[in-house]
This record gives structure tokens, sequence and C-alpha cells, in this order.
């Protein structure tokens, strides 16, 4: 171990040092400059700083020991200290030191404190360690990212997965909040047992409490016979209700009982059943916003925004678009024996482009589409609906894509540009076909035919009437 004194008093602490069965070989700087320069000019893995070393040239303690984590993040710190300068001391262990000593310096102190500071370190490399190696072989394509704010999420997810405490997931239709719920449960002690996802708007009003909380024989016209609720086959598991805020008045009142007391009654019951169940949540809607306005009972929002996650918008975070499609692409090949070897990069800038309001699973029904449609080795533009293109289609000239080959070039401009002198002719003739072919130099049925050929309507470009 590499260990830098900066003191006028460094003989203590280095024989101090030989206590240690580490083998540790000591630098030491005897004033202000000669440790700086040390500092600066070498590397180690600890450091003893005399706290009046830290002033000169004008500048506080604080402003330098700043300056010194700015060069170097990860370095470890301990610092030395007169009674007198504790104030400045604290000051400097908030911005990022890790321990402190002072004088007059006993040797077993220095062994104490030492062996305290290497042993959090050892600590923390052992945990980030285990953070590498957190996730499941299953689930390392879909934690694969290159957004920074779903690295934010999946970090989440490592911190609050050993737990039991309630998740909400928020975020828009479509961005995987199923996804993210499984994800929790297969990396929480509750991954043998039972993941139970409950779409809570996909199930009439009428029986919502009976499919949560099941049904005694008898309990209403129909109920033949006794039913369990998702909370009872969620024992020792995982309760994924999605969409959470179309639940009833009633069934909210049930969920809260649940959550407080991990008790409730089957429809038509009188008997308290007690159950054990993490329940993560997920909704596109505002709880807090539906709670102020009494839409929501606002305590079941305040027991279920325990640990809330914020899941990004597809069209935030379209660096990660190359993965996904990819991770598409294979499951389709895996489930197929089409051979799609990938995506034209010029197809995929386009894809990148779009605004995908339905995200993902907007994404992964539109890459199915075109994995069928696809004629080629890689998916084209052709396979795709010519609306996800609508701003390539205002250029007249597509950018210079140099893995075309010339003919490949001149056919998907020409396509391009037919289609939008198309649109112009149409516009300046305001939708009179007529008037567009004279101005085109074609005939009405040649017109007609590229109209159809490009999905043009010619509703489309005549004047709209504005009542005034």
């Amino acid at each position: 171990m590499k260990v830098l004194i900066v003191t006028s008093q460094p003989d203590i602490i280095s024989n101090a040092l030989n206590l240690f069965d580490d083998t540790f070989e000591v630098s030491i700087a005897g004033n202000r400059m000669s440790g700086k320069e040390s500092f600066l000019s070498k590397n180690f893995d600890l450091v003893f700083y005399d706290i009046n070393f830290l002033s000169f040239e004008g500048k506080a303690h604080s402003e330098v020991f700043s300056s010194f984590k700015k060069a170097k993040p990860q370095q470890k710190f301990i610092i030395l200290t007169e009674q007198e300068n504790i104030r400045e001391t604290m000051e400097v262990i908030k911005l990022g030191a890790n321990d402190y000593l002072t004088y007059p310096i006993d040797s077993l102190e220095i062994k104490t404190v030492t062996d305290r500071v290497i042993a959090r370190e050892r600590k923390i490399a052992r945990l980030e360690a285990q953070k590498d190696n957190f996730w499941q072989d299953d689930f390392l394509e879909v934690v694969d990212t290159k957004c920074k704010n779903m690295k934010a999420v999946y970090e989440m997810v490592k911190d609050v997965a050993p737990t039991n405490s309630t998740v909400l997931i928020n975020g828009e239709t479509g961005v995987g909040k199923g996804v993210l719920a499984k994800l929790l449960h297969n990396h929480s002690s509750r991954k043998g047992h039972p993941f139970v996802h409950v779409h809570c708007g996909a199930i009439a009003e009428n029986l919502i409490e009976s499919e949560l909380f099941g049904h005694e024989k008898g309990a209403f016209t129909g109920a033949i016979k006794k039913k369990l609720g998702k909370f009872e086959l969620a024992h020792n598991g995982t309760i994924f209700l999605d969409e959470i805020g179309t639940l009833s008045p009633v069934a909210q009142i049930k969920l809260l009982q649940v959550m407080q007391d991990s008790l409730f009654q089957r429809v038509g019951g009188e008997v308290d059943i007690k159950v054990n169940v993490r329940i993560v949540a997920a909704t596109h809607e505002n709880l807090k916003v539906l709670s102020e306005k009494g839409e929501f009972r606002k305590d079941l929002f305040y027991r279920l925004n325990v640990f809330p996650v914020e899941l990004p918008s597809l069209k935030d975070r379209v660096e990660d678009l190359p993965h996904i499609i990819g991770v598409f692409i294979n499951r389709l090949q895996q489930a197929n024996t089409k051979y799609i070897s990938g995506i034209q990069p010029e197809t995929l800038s386009a894809l990148m482009k779009y605004s995908w309001p339905g995200n993902i699973r907007e994404l992964e029904n539109l890459i199915e589409r075109a994995y069928i449609l696809e004629k080629s080795t890689v998916l084209t533009h052709s396979s795709f609906p010519v609306e996800i293109f609508e701003p390539l289609k205002d250029q007249a000239i597509l950018p210079l894509n140099l893995n075309w080959t010339l003919a490949e070039a001149r056919n998907r401009n020409n396509e391009n540009f037919e289609h939008h002198y198309l649109k112009k002719i149409l516009a300046i003739s305001n939708g009179k076909i007529n008037l567009a072919a004279e101005k085109a130099g074609i005939s009405v049925r040649q017109l007609n035919n590229l109209m159809n050929k490009h999905k043009l309507q010619k509703e489309d470009f005549k004047p709209k009437n504005i009542n005034t």
C-alpha cells in the first residue's frame, strides 16, 4: 500500500504503520509545497495530511481540499489536526475526507483509524463487486443502457429490490413498467415465489374486489364455488398492480387495509386472511394530482409512494434504440426461421427522429411487423409504415449514405423526390386533381396512381373552412 504523509511530524506515523501486517511504501513531505507536489504527481492508496498544510497562497483549508478532491476524487484522506482546528477539520470531513487524528498522535490510534478507513474501503469494493454481478443473466439485455436516466433507474432497482418496500412505478403507457416490476421481483428474496400481474384497468369495476381478494361460494350471483383472489395467489411473492389509478373507491379501501395490516376478507366472507405480499404498483397518471382532486385516496397514495421510480419515455432515451431493436430482432429470429441481420443505418437514423408516442410497446410491434414484411436480410424503410418517416419526406433529397450502391441511392432518392414533389404540387393546387396533373405534365390517371402509391389524399390539400 502506498502512503503519503504530509506533516512536520512524520516519524510517529511512519513508525506506527510498522504495526500493520501489510507492507507500506511510505513517502514523506514536510512542508506545504512538497506535499502538494507529491500528492499531484504520484498515486497513493492513503494520504495523511496536516490541516495546516491545506491552507496556503491565501486559500482556505476547504478551498484547497476541494481542489485536491477534484483532481483525485477517489483519494482516501486522514486529516491530522490540533484540537483548536477541529471546526476547520469538520468542514474538510464534510467535503470528503475519510477520518482525522488529533495531535499528539498515539500509535495505536493511528492503527485504529487506518484500519477503519481500509476496512470501510474494502467493504465498499466488495459491495461494488456484488453490484457488478447483481443482475441475473436473463436480464442483462434488459439493463443494458446508454441512457443516463435509465442507469439511475437501474441503480434504484439495485437498492430497493432486496427490501420489502412498496414501489410505485410512474411512466407513460408502453414504457416497460411491467418489465421493471419483474426485474424487481426476480432480484429480490421473493424470486422463488409467485409474481402475480393484475391489470386493474382491464377488470370490470364490479369484479375487481373478487379478482383481488377472492370470493366465497354464493357471495353473489354466479359465484358457484370459492375463488382465491390475486393476493392469496401471490402469498410470499410479489403482486404487480398495473394502472392502479383505475381502482374503485371500495377496492382502494380494501387495498389500504391489506397494506396496513396484511389482512383482508374474501367477498362474502367473514374470516380474516393474512398474507405476506410485496406490492409493486404502476400508473401512467399522476396519483398525487388525482388524490388532491379527491379522485384517489390520499392515505393510499402515501402508502404506495414509499419508493417512487420514474421511467423515461422512449423519445427521451433514443440512444438505446439500436440495442432495443437488436434485442427484438434476436427474439423474433429465435421464434422463426427467417434471418434478419439487423437494420439499415438510414432506417435506424429515421426511427431515432420519430417521437414514439406508444413508446417501447409501439416499437416492438413495428419491429415485428417489419420483420414479417421485409424481403431482404436487413430491415429497411419499405417494411415500416410511411408515416414513421414523414419528417424525412419533407426533404427532397435524402442524406448521402455511402452504404448504398449507386442504383439503390438513385432509386431511394427518386422515390423520396417524387413524394416531395407531389405534396408540393397538390398543395399549390389546393387538392384539385386536374390542376395538379396539368402542372405536373401528367394525366389525371397517372397522378391518381402516384397518389395511391404514396398514400396521399386530395382532401389533405384542400383549403380548410374557418368559421369566425
